[in-house]
This record gives structure tokens, C-alpha cells and sequence, in this order.
């Protein structure tokens, strides 16, 4: 007679915990409801309508997912952002790696200083990073074409065409450099420190620990941040947008998938088509950190 009553005494707590489980998980899920998937579903639902002079807006289908594909100013900024992330997104993690293993090392002075200096540009906002690096590129007030003065010699112009790609990926690089170091340094002071007693006394080195050791442990660190730089690189919107008034022959309203949505939207009054363009991209990042991903667990299992 007792053991459905102790059977029910223990199913209370454990319904609670559920329940206590639930009701922390809410908030998130209402909030992810609201700001993810009901915007991502209206643009998806928008992008299969097209706004006509005669007719009004009527169901398109695909027709705009097809003009998408073949819209050579999507496509030209898709590939430079394509080079972007190529070029870019690896220099600027072997400096954030190279940061992260030499404040681990412990044989820096004021390492804490370092740290905040290095991760500092992080908290600049983006739009007052842009204004600062583009006052310094400018040729002729900015501090490149001043120090090109001072010293009698031709600098590069870091807002023409071939430089301008450049001169952004240094931007970016500057800003986020900090915050994959962070990460990496986050996932480096995880590593027991039982595994570096006994590679010291095996009489390893520090090239070697870092080498065996610490870079094995930071594989999974490096993809989380390989793949926010990914989707870092597809957004590239605000450094471009900014320069544009510099640079207004060079960076057109195209220069970036990202910026190309934004100006059909509000500036070409073109909502259905953008949604179509903000789609795509959407699921051109996803393909390609999923590849990433799936390369980086291939490697791991090889390994």
C-alpha cells in the first residue's frame, strides 16, 4: 500500500524540477520566438510577393529567388565578400591565436594590461571605428597623407579601388581581434594544468607544449570563432556603409551583399526583392559554416 505513495512522492520533485526547468527555458524561447523566427518568416514570406504599378502586390513564387541568381550585382558582391572572408578572417585569427598563447604563456609583463588592450577595439562601436580609420585613410586630412607629407614620399590611396578591400579588412581585423582572443584564451585556461606538469617533466619545451597541447585543445575554440567570423564576413555592412562618403566611386551601394539588401529596401523601395537578396545570403552563410564544419570534423576524426 505505501509503494505508489513512495512512488508518488518522488515523482513530485522531479516534476518540479522539470517544471523549474520549463519556466527558465521561457523567456529565452518567447524572446527567440520574437526576434529570430518571426522576422526570418515574414522576410521569407515577403520575398514571394512582388509590388507591381498595375495589380498591386501579387504572388511571385520563385520569380524573385530566380532574379536573384542571376542579378550580376549580388553575385560581384558575393564574391568580394567571398575574398574578404578568405583573405581576412584566417590573418585575423593567427593574431588572436598568437595573442592567446602569449598571454597563457605567463611570460608577458602586465598581462592584464595586455589583455585589455588587445580586446579594447571590441568595445569600440562599429560606426565610430569606421569614422576613426576612415579620417586616418583619408588622403588629404587624415593621418596617412600627413605623415606621407612630413616625410616627403607618396603614400598609397587607402580609399581607391585596389587598396579599399584592404583598408576594410584592417578595420575589421582591429576590431575583432580582442574578441576571438578572448575565446581562445577562455578555452586555453581550461586545459588542467596536470598536462603541462607532465609534458615539463618529460622535459618538453614551450614550442612543444603549445604544439602538442595547447593548439590540439583549442580546435574546438578555433571553429566556434572560425565560424562567427563567417557570419561576421556575410554581414560586413557598417565599415563599407561608412566609407561610402569617402569613397563614393568606389563603394557603391552593391559593394556588399548586406548593403545591397539595405539600399533596395529604403532607399529602392523594393521590399519583396530585398527579402529574396537577404535570403539567399542567409542561406549561402549557413552552406558555407556548415562546410566549414563539416571539413573541421572530418580533420578531427582523421587526426
Amino acid at each position: 500500500m505505501t509503494a505508489p505513495a513512495a512512488r508518488g512522492g518522488l515523482a513530485r520533485p522531479f516534476l518540479r524540477l522539470r517544471l523549474a526547468g520549463y519556466a527558465f527555458f521561457l523567456p529565452f524561447f518567447v524572446v527567440f520566438l520574437v526576434v529570430v523566427v518571426a522576422p526570418l518568416a515574414y522576410a521569407i514570406y515577403l520575398s514571394f510577393f512582388q509590388t507591381r504599378m498595375i495589380g498591386g502586390t501579387v504572388f511571385a513564387g520563385l520569380a524573385n529567388y530566380t532574379r536573384v541568381i542571376g542579378d550580376a550585382l549580388f553575385g560581384a558582391g558575393l564574391l568580394r565578400v567571398a575574398l574578404f572572408l578568405a583573405v581576412q578572417v584566417p590573418i585575423m585569427l593567427l593574431i588572436a591565436l598568437g595573442c592567446a598563447l602569449a598571454i597563457d604563456s605567463g611570460r608577458l609583463r602586465w598581462p592584464s594590461l595586455f589583455r585589455i588592450s588587445i580586446f579594447m577595439p571590441y568595445a569600440v562601436p562599429a560606426v565610430v571605428a569606421a569614422l576613426m580609420w576612415g579620417y586616418m585613410y583619408g588622403d588629404q586630412f587624415g593621418l596617412v597623407g600627413q605623415l606621407s607629407d612630413a616625410l616627403g614620399v607618396t603614400a598609397p590611396d587607402l580609399l581607391s579601388r585596389s587598396w579599399m578591400l584592404t583598408s576594410i579588412g584592417n578595420m575589421v581585423t582591429w576590431e575583432y581581434v580582442g574578441y576571438n582572443m578572448i575565446i581562445l584564451y577562455a578555452a586555453l585556461r581550461a586545459v588542467p594544468e596536470e598536462l603541462y606538469e607532465a609534458a615539463e617533466m618529460d622535459g618538453a619545451g614551450a614550442i612543444r607544449i603549445a604544439w602538442s597541447i595547447k593548439l590540439p585543445a583549442l580546435r574546438p575554440a578555433l571553429l566556434v570563432a572560425t565560424i562567427f567570423s563567417i557570419i561576421g564576413s556575410f554581414q560586413l555592412f557598417n565599415e563599407p556603409n561608412i566609407l561610402q562618403t569617402l569613397a563614393p566611386a568606389v563603394i557603391t551601394t552593391s559593394y556588399t551583399p548586406n548593403m545591397y539588401a539595405y539600399n533596395l529596401a529604403f532607399n529602392g523601395q523594393q521590399i519583396n526583392y530585398s527579402a529574396a537578396v537577404a535570403v539567399v545570403l542567409g542561406l549561402v552563410t549557413v552552406v558555407v559554416a556548415y562546410v566549414v564544419q563539416i571539413i573541421t570534423a572530418r580533420r578531427e576524426n582523421a587526426l
